[in-house]
């Protein structure tokens, strides 16, 4: 199973060690596929730098972290699925990894619901259905 994680994702999990962090841990175990594109991965730099005071060394050691337990895309295909083009980027990843899920508290893309076969989620809920098989 694949899944595509929104930066809002990442940054509950490596800042406040929330219910995302379970999925990061699912992907170093081997469990879980999370794709990931350099657009996100910029962006998620980007946030932890200039809006949680990371350090550079820290910066450092979660790019290597990340690279060990993610696969990269390169999204190929344009979307306008959403007002907001961060929030299509998402879905491109998405598309271009084959996810199954998108992982997401965005209101606008979880109003998407499911897009060419990707559920649009809340951790909980992907949590909640994972139970439940």
């Amino acid at each position: 199973m694949s899944v595509t994680l929104d930066t809002n994702e990442y940054v509950s999990a490596l800042q406040f060690a929330g219910r995302p962090s379970h999925l990061l841990g699912m992907a170093k175990a081997g469990t879980l596929t999370i794709n990931i594109p350099d657009g996100i991965e910029q962006e998620l730099l980007r946030v932890l730098r200039e809006d949680f005071d990371w350090e550079g060394y820290r910066l450092h050691f979660l790019l290597e972290h990340l690279r060990a337990i993610t696969r990269r895309v390169k999204p190929v295909r344009t979307v306008s699925v959403v007002d907001d083009p961060d929030d299509n980027k998402i879905i491109e990843c998405a598309l271009a990894g084959g996810s199954d899920y998108i992982i997401t508290e965005d209101k606008a893309l979880l109003r998407v619901g499911e897009f060419e076969g990707i559920k649009i989620l809340k951790a909980a809920d992907f949590f909640a259905i994972g139970r439940t098989r």
